[in-house]
């Protein structure tokens, strides 16, 4: 019976924290979303289309960071940064870390920061497809629809190719991320 109550009790402990991670990741997406889109926005007041078209590859290169990351973190094997941290390696820790918390790295990264990148580029594009509007008139139609599948192509492609090298590469890609946490003395 002791064992039951014990078994229920870890499982009601695991359901709180994975509500505690779904709030903190809540909040953290709309705090994130607000600061970039107030970025983004500040940017492109009065920003021509060579302005606008940086900070859209900017946010698409971004997303691309992250999803990478976020891949990576998820195939990457603990297993040699167990090495490197009996041997101090910097940023060894870190990556441990990274890993052992996957799900909640690759939810971050991939989820929350590459939505956000999503949306915002899309906002992006917006302003740089009005403002071609203007120049191209009555082929305003023609415009938005290449601006949009150029960027969608660019996205996607870039992701694609993202998601090979994270895989191919992960333990580099996690070991980059340590060792620059560790410089900033994060994790």
């Amino acid at each position: 019976m002791k064992n039951q109550n014990g078994q229920k009790q870890k499982k009601e402990e695991k359901g709180q924290s994975h509500l505690r991670w779904v709030i903190r990741i809540f909040l953290l997406s709309v705090s994130l979303s607000a600061v970039l889109s107030l970025c983004s926005g500040a940017a492109l007041e009065g920003a021509g289309v060579v302005t606008a078209a940086c900070i859209l590859m900017f946010f698409v290169l971004l997303g691309i960071a992250f999803d990478i990351i976020g891949v990576a973190v998820t195939a990457a094997d603990v297993k040699p940064f167990h090495s490197m941290a009996s041997h101090r390696a910097k940023g060894a820790k870190q990556a441990i870390t990274l890993i052992r918390s996957a799900e909640k790295v690759a939810s971050f990264c991939n989820d929350v920061v590459g939505d956000i990148c999503g949306i915002v580029s899309g906002s992006t594009a917006a302003v740089i497809v009005t403002q071609l509007q203007k120049s191209f008139g009555w082929r305003s139609i023609i415009v938005s629809t290449a601006v949009t599948a150029i960027i969608s192509g660019v996205t996607i492609g870039g992701k694609a190719v993202g998601k090979r090298i994270a895989i191919k590469q992960s333990k580099k890609v996690v070991y980059f991320v340590a060792k620059l946490m560790a410089a900033l003395h994060i994790g």
